[in-house]
């Protein structure tokens, strides 16, 4: 009795251990690969960007807002401990490609516009939404890795292009003269 009890017990483990294991499509993993590529283009367009404008300061504020989104990002991969949707690893949140690909995207807008802004915008929510449908992150990871990444870029970017307007005017009809200064972005 003791013998099939523990061999009932051996299959039924066998059996739980293989459902724990998630096999990917190959369509996933093409859609994975895909996502992998945004994430990384990203930053070398935000890098392109200030080369090609010689915008040093937006450098400092890109490098900035990387180095706070890594080290937010990976301190939190290894004090939260979560486990990967396809159970490869226990580093699944935040989700890194979405947080470098969402602090490049807002980098980008908040440096030199919506016009490059918001095609950036749309790589990075592919790159999280691939990152879900490959099954390496849950929508809380990406979302998170959003957050962190476009707060961080927001936290150190400001725009590139300003132009400012000195009018000098009356004030309320009291005849008395005040400047102010007007931006347009």
């Amino acid at each position: 009795m003791k013998k099939t009890a523990l061999l009932l017990l051996l299959i039924l483990s066998t059996e739980i251990l293989q459902a724990q294991t998630i096999e990917v499509s190959s369509q996933r993993k093409a859609i994975r690969t895909s996502g992998d590529i945004g994430a990384a283009l990203l930053p070398v367009a935000g890098l392109t960007a200030v080369l090609i404008e010689k915008d040093w300061q937006g450098l400092k504020q890109g490098a900035l807002a990387g180095i706070t989104t890594i080290g937010i990002t990976y301190a939190l991969k290894y004090a939260v401990h979560k486990e990967r949707p396809d159970h490869s690893d226990n580093h699944s949140f935040p989700s890194m490609h979405t947080s470098t690909s969402f602090a490049a995207a807002t980098f980008i807008q908040r440096r030199y516009g919506w016009k490059w802004g918001l095609p950036s915008y749309i790589v990075s929510t592919y790159v999280g939404w691939s990152r879900v449908y490959g099954k390496k992150h849950d929508w809380w990871d990406v979302a998170a890795g959003a957050v962190i990444g476009a707060g961080s870029s927001y936290l150190f970017t400001r725009p590139f292009a300003q132009k400012h307007n000195l009018v000098i005017s009356p004030t309320a009809g009291n005849g008395c003269y005040g400047f102010y200064t007007s931006l347009t972005f």
